[in-house]
Formats: structure tokens, sequence, C-alpha cells
């Protein structure tokens, strides 16, 4: 008996047919246009324009990205500014920076959020730490880091920087405490201040001649994801409280007990490690700004890989190459990269979006963090 096709079944008989006549992989179906990113796969997410610089990127619980610009070495006087796009790269905002020493070495880095979505910025020609209300655009000043008096014969001491090279305070990156204080390195200075819940007088929380690296100096710091301690990156150890004095550290300090800083990394020779990030994996990842790679350490802390393999050159596959790395901020699979081109190449003051196929542990924010009791 013949059989009797509807339009319906005629229609679907003829789509059957075109699918089956496509070539294999050239569906064009949304599966294949969202296939999966490569590991180490890099792309740019924005260029960053004059004053350039960028510092530490921040993923916001909204969704947004934010960075600010930090010191152009050969000086100018043109205001620090922090910049927010959508996770896309679209520039959505832009805030200049007030009250800036524009004399002096000037920059900021956007360090944090606190629990109302305001942004900390640290502020380097004043010393301050800075609060940024991103509904209203006011700033206020959370606390301020004083200029330490150098100790006696460069050793440690109450209320002393032990840092040779006294060069004021430089706030560089910032955690918050799972009792919403806020913990602080000083890039300047060879100390760690505390600020406690919020905000006022920071009092220095610990001081140790390992954090002097004189003109590198102690950068990263991350609440450790049990929140028992602190992890520090100091870039090097310079300032002679290490004898392998080029190489930088990832250091370990507990919140409790006695205030120890136990060695759990050293990078090779002027890696210069700088920001750092944990994954859900246990492994942790960190941005060189010396050799201009990142580096991956296992759950041990012993090093499993570094990217691009070659010092120096930066070369990722992207238009823009590493190119002084000061960060790395999980978002989503990714991780996001402020390239800071310390010497200043224009060309590649930029976020970049770099693939590695793992998440991250979610910054830490206590509720009422930033929020006076």
């Amino acid at each position: 008996m013949p059989v009797r096709r509807t339009p319906l079944a005629l229609a679907a008989l003829i789509a059957a047919l075109l699918v089956a006549l496509l070539p294999a992989g050239g569906s064009s179906t949304a599966a294949s246009t969202v296939a999966e990113r490569e590991r180490w796969h890099t792309k740019v997410l924005a260029m960053v324009q004059a004053p350039g610089f960028p510092a530490n990127v921040v993923l916001h619980p909204n969704g947004r990205v934010y960075a600010g610009t930090f010191s152009n070495m050969r000086g100018d006087s043109l205001p620090s500014v922090v910049r927010e796009w959508t996770r896309r790269g679209d520039l959505l905002r832009s805030w200049e920076v007030p009250g800036q020493d524009l004399a002096a070495s000037h920059g900021i880095q956007v360090a944090n959020v606190d629990a109302r979505g305001r942004l900390i910025v640290l502020e380097k020609s004043t010393g301050k730490v800075l609060r940024l209300n991103l509904d209203t655009g006011r700033w206020t000043t959370y606390s301020r880091l004083r200029d330490l008096p150098a100790c006696p014969l460069g050793l440690p001491g109450d209320g002393c920087t032990p840092n040779i090279n006294d060069a004021g305070p430089i706030p560089n990156y910032a955690a918050w405490g799972p009792d919403g204080s806020l913990y602080l390195t000083d890039y300047g200075q060879a100390v760690l201040w505390k600020v406690p819940p919020g905000g006022g007088r920071a009092r220095v929380w610990l001081a140790d001649k390992r954090l002097d690296g004189i003109e590198f100096g102690t950068a990263g710091l991350a609440l450790a994801p049990n929140r028992r301690s602190l992890f520090v990156m100091q870039q090097t150890s310079l300032g002679l409280g290490d004898l392998t004095v080029a190489q930088g550290k990832l250091y370990r300090i507990p919140l409790r007990g006695e205030r120890t800083l136990t060695k759990l990394w050293q990078s090779r020779p002027m890696d210069l490690p700088d920001g750092f990030s944990f994954a859900r994996s246990g492994r942790v990842y960190v941005a060189n700004a010396g050799s201009n790679q990142l580096v991956v350490l296992d759950e041990e802390f012993a090093e499993v890989e570094r990217v691009p393999a070659l010092p120096v050159t930066g070369e990722n596959g992207s238009p823009v190459p590493f190119d002084t790395p000061s960060n790395v901020t999980f978002a989503g699979r990714s991780v996001l990269v402020a390239n800071q081109s310390f010497l200043g190449t224009t060309a590649n003051h930029a976020i970049l979006d770099v693939y590695v196929g793992e998440r991250g542990v979610p910054i830490h924010i206590p509720r009422g963090a930033g929020v006076r009791r």
C-alpha cells in the first residue's frame, strides 16, 4: 500500500536529509559555537587607556570587572582611574581618584569589595585605603597607613620598619579576615597591617625582615581557603632577610597563635611573583611580573606548570603578550590578568582573559565586612 506523506512529514524528511549532508563537525547548532577553549588560550578582554598601567583585577559579585591604574615609573601628573567593564570587556564607567599627590609617584590597586558592594581601593602616594560607592561615585577614607620610622640596625621592633630603604607606606593587596578585619600588604615597609572591622586606625600586625624586598617587596595576599591563615607573596629578599635574595617566596601565616612565616614555595631568580589565586582543585595560580609567565603550584606548593615555557617573551598567542602580569583573578573557568607593562609599552596595557579550565575559590567577604558596628 502506498504511504501517504503529509506536508509535516515531508518537511521533517527534508530537514533530516539536510543534516545528513552537512560535513562532520559542520553543524551550525549553538553547541558548536560554544566549544570549550583550550587550556591557556588567551584573549584580550579590554585595552586600558591612559593613564594605563593596570594593576589588580577584581571580579565583583555584581558580575562586573574592575581594575585601577598604577604608577608610571617615568612619572606623570594624571589622576589614577578606576574602570568598570562587563565580563565581555565592554567599558561601562570610570572614576578618577581624588586627593592624590600628583607630584609624587601615585597609583592605585582595586583590592577588594566590602559587604555592601563598595570597592576597596589602595592609593600609593598617600598610603590611604579608600572606598568607592559604585551607586553614588562617592569616595571615603577607610584607613591610612603610617610612615613608620626605620628600626635601629634594621631589626624588627615595635612601631618601626625593618626595611633597609624606608620608602614610606605602599598599600598593595588586601584580604578580609573571618572577623571582618582587613589585612594589607605594604610594598615599602616590610610589614603587614590590620584594620579593625568597620575601618579606622591601621596597626602593624607583623613586621619581619624577610618582607624587605627594597624596591621589590611584599605583594599578593589572600585568605587561605580554610580561613585559618593568610598567604603572602614576597617578590624578592633584596633587603637581606633571606640569603636567596633574587627569588620570590610564598609564605603562610596563621591567624591565631604565634605569627610565624612558613615558606611554602620559592620562585626562580627574578621571577618577581606578584598576585595569586587559589583554584578549587587546591592548585595556586601565580603571576610572575619579572619573567612574564604564569605559574601553577600543586596542593603541595610544587611548581607543575609555567606558561609560556620561555621567560621574558610573554608569548601567549594573543595580540598582547604577557608584559609584567600583576595578578590572576578567577572568573568562571578563566583567570583575568592585569598586564601592567611596567616599562610603559602602552600597546600592552590590557586586561587579559586566560582560559584554565577550572574554577577558583570564591573571595571571602564576611557578613558586615567594611560596615562599622
